[in-house]
């Protein structure tokens, strides 16, 4: 039994559809709402409806499972990143041991053992760090910032061919689709073989800069963009001022800072931790649909 969860998400949507495709194990899934699956996953899965920082739920959803795709969602309203991570990861890690499950598959990030103060990349390798301890075998999935994240820029983009960031315009960075975190994540999810705990860095294909992308931008979209940098500070006004709370925003502006001293530069890019999908393929396939809706 393999369990999957936020099969609605960003990236667990992209595994589930992958994992029936191959249509040979049978596939569990926490949803807090399950009318949000789409009727023909419905039909091909098991639904344990609930949230899984509920240790109950979480706690059924592995009766049974040989191995767990483990995703914290996101909460920009979260007053305390630290707790926000543990609430979600105490049930994880109590359900593992009880359950006796054999595998994890965690989404973390590139940076582990140089990011220091890094916002939300300190509290998932914190949660790494707790999922490791129980002596789960666990491949911990690690890739830089998502190409998708650009989307939240969709606005600026077309309003005034900008977006924004307190990241220097020159550094260069990798990048990752959430399309190849996806393969990554379903292809540990089909192969019962491996044991350990390891990380898996997914890199992308090249490194750009701020500036690189919005050459590309300007090229795919057929307008001009470009970059603006802003100050730490205004950045987390912004980030403040649609939506989010003052601990998400400083976390966010922590976790650029860390990248801008070179977190994701760290890791040696090799064969195997390149990802196929490029900046540029990505901006006409998902970028451009958006932006010209």
């Amino acid at each position: 039994m393999l369990v999957i969860t936020t099969p609605t998400g960003q990236i667990g949507r992209q595994v589930l559809d992958s994992v029936l495709d191959d249509g040979d194990r049978p596939v569990r899934v926490i949803a807090r709402d399950p009318s949000r699956l789409l009727a023909r996953v419905r039909e091909r899965v098991e639904v344990v409806q609930g949230t899984t920082d509920d240790v109950g739920v979480v706690t059924k959803a592995f009766a049974g499972a040989d191995c767990v795709l483990w995703i914290v969602p996101p909460n920009p309203r979260a007053q305390s990143l630290p707790r926000h991570m543990l609430d979600f990861v105490e049930p994880l890690c109590e359900a593992v041991v009880s359950q006796g499950v054999e595998r994890v598959i965690g989404l973390s990030s590139l940076g582990r053992g140089t990011a220091r103060n890094a916002g939300q990349i300190s509290a998932v390798f914190a949660m790494d760090d707790l999922i490791e301890s129980t002596g789960v075998h666990y491949r911990s999935l690690c890739p830089p910032g998502f190409m998708e994240n650009m989307l939240w820029q969709v606005e600026p983009l077309k309003s005034q061919g900008v977006f924004f960031s307190s990241l220097s315009g020159d550094r260069k960075i990798p990048t990752c689709a959430t399309r190849d975190i996806a393969a990554a994540a379903a292809r540990l999810l089909l192969d019962a073989s491996w044991t350990g705990q390891e990380d898996v860095p997914l890199l992308g294909p090249e490194d750009l800069s701020h500036n690189d992308m919005a050459q590309i931008m300007s090229e795919v979209l057929e307008r001009p963009v470009r970059y603006q940098r802003i100050s730490g500070e205004a950045h987390k006004a912004a980030l403040v001022e649609h939506g989010m709370s003052e601990a998400w925003a400083r976390g966010a502006v922590a976790m650029a800072d860390a990248v801008g001293r070179g977190i994701y530069n760290a890791q040696p890019r090799t064969p195997q931790a390149t990802t196929p999908t490029g900046f540029r393929q990505w901006c006409r396939e998902v970028l451009k649909p958006a932006v010209d809706a």
